[in-house]
């Protein structure tokens, strides 16, 4: 079986060791000339998002792969160059790397079959018109890859920036900033540059929990993933985590960080809290108006920026995939378990969500489902039952999390997990999978004989 593998960042990279260890003969196309996707500094793959001090939220013991850890030199979270030279380091162990095709960038993926009739045949072209048939594609480009630019903050007169291009604070030394967006991202630039700027603002238009990176020397994303056992009841693991959080930062509304209405996404930042302490930040509700650089806030207070930086996420985009086979609706991508086309076999997709925990763990498992299907050894329901379920899950995403495009994708790991386990097992549904079970791991060694 001929096996496409489109990105060689950790998702690409990841899909690419399991579709090797299952024995299809692997192709990757990578577009840039480096592995690590957007881990890599100022990445020539048109797609550069690291900027200079970036780390990683999570820890190096929950953020490697299962069977390939960190070089003594990184620390407890790994920066972009400890991760780009981890991943490169992961490819090349695994026998990855001498099948990625570097600066092949993927113009077209189309099926040259018909679903109902006869086996998948994809027909691959790059940019350079070179064309390619494979059995299986597997799209590995993320969902973090086209910016959100606001039409509203586009309007700003000053010089407007989104996230994605943010670098370095060496040029904003002395000016006045304005972050729109408390994500990861907005936090992380407006910790950044607030040491140099004359004023930098956080403009938290939504409310959000923000977390701390280190709690009592322990790394809060271990506490976290720790607390996700079965036996602990979903209601008091939130209570505890709560708890916790409220024990590091005490109530954030008294520096103007209002609380969600519902579930969310958590924010981790191991320095925001103490830069608006201490004044270093200051924090503001939504933005009412832009007139030129002046800036009028939901509070009624207004001031004047030299840089306004859009911290507003990503839209999915899959430029590459015909939109009557994949269409892309809002901030999302109907897929089957998050991976597979409920019309079209052959085309699966690694990293199309949002989870709390770490996205390679979460590779690794849709890595060997992935194998494990293609191999015959882990069947599909029918296209009704998969776009039932697909519709439950955006249901639950609606009624769970607040409105707004990051939540389109969001999917509570602890449950995803067990549902990629009972589809191995031959269950068609996101329940607790039966007595006996065999985990993924399992079932791809057993493949793997």
């Amino acid at each position: 079986m001929r096996v496409a593998v489109v990105g060689a960042g950790a998702g690409g990279v990841c899909a690419a060791k399991y579709m090797i260890g299952a024995g299809f003969d692997v192709t990757v196309f990578e577009a840039g000339s480096h592995i690590g996707g957007l881990w890599v500094y100022d990445n020539d793959n048109g797609r550069p998002q690291a900027y200079r001090n970036l780390s990683i939220i999570s820890s190096r013991r929950f953020t490697r792969f299962a069977d390939f850890d960190f070089d003594d030199r990184t620390p407890r979270f790994p920066t972009h160059r400890d991760m780009a030279r981890y991943l490169d380091s992961y490819a090349a162990h695994f026998g990855v790397k001498e099948r990625i095709r570097f600066r092949t960038r993927v113009a077209q993926v189309k099926p040259a079959f018909d679903p109902a009739t006869e086996a998948p045949r994809w027909l691959l072209t790059t940019e350079a018109g070179e064309q390619e048939e494979f059995d299986a594609v597997l799209v590995a480009t993320g969902h973090l890859n086209e910016p959100n630019h606001v039409a509203a903050l586009r309007e700003f007169g000053g010089d407007y920036r989104h996230s994605s291009t943010y670098r370095y604070a060496d040029d904003l030394v002395g000016k006045r900033i304005c972050v729109v967006g408390v994500g990861n991202s907005g936090v992380d630039i407006a910790s950044d540059v607030c040491s140099v700027a004359a004023r930098t603002v956080l403009v938290a238009r939504s409310g959000v929990v923000i977390q701390p990176k280190v709690l009592f020397g322990v790394a809060f994303s271990d506490i976290a993933i720790s607390l996700r056992r079965r036996w602990i009841p979903a209601r008091l693991r939130n209570r505890l985590i709560k708890a916790v959080v409220y024990t590091a930062h005490g109530d954030l509304t008294r520096l103007g960080i209002r609380a969600p209405k519902g579930r969310t996404h958590p924010t981790l930042s191991e320095s925001i809290v103490a830069d608006i302490e201490y004044n270093r930040v200051a924090v503001r509700p939504g933005i009412t108006a832009i007139d030129g650089r002046r800036v009028t806030f939901a509070d009624g207070s207004s001031e004047e920026f030299d840089v306004l930086f859009g911290a507003t996420g990503y839209v999915v985009s899959l430029p590459f995939v015909p939109d009557d086979v994949v269409p892309v609706r809002g901030n999302h991508v109907d897929l089957y378990k998050r991976i597979f086309s409920p019309d079209w076999p052959g085309l699966c997709f690694v990293g199309m969500l949002n989870p709390l925990s770490t996205l390679n763990r979460i590779f690794e498992e849709q890595s060997r489902l992935i194998a494990l299907h293609l191999a015959g050894r882990a069947a599909l329901p029918s296209s009704a039952v998969m776009r039932a379920d697909i519709a439950g899950k955006n249901r639950r995403s609606a009624q769970i999390y607040t409105d707004s495009p990051r939540h389109e994708m969001e999917e509570p790991d602890f449950g995803y997990v067990e549902e990629l386990q009972a589809l191995a097992g031959g269950r068609f549904t996101g329940n607790r999978p039966p007595r006996g079970t065999p985990t993924l791991q399992e079932a791809y060694a057993g493949l793997a004989r």
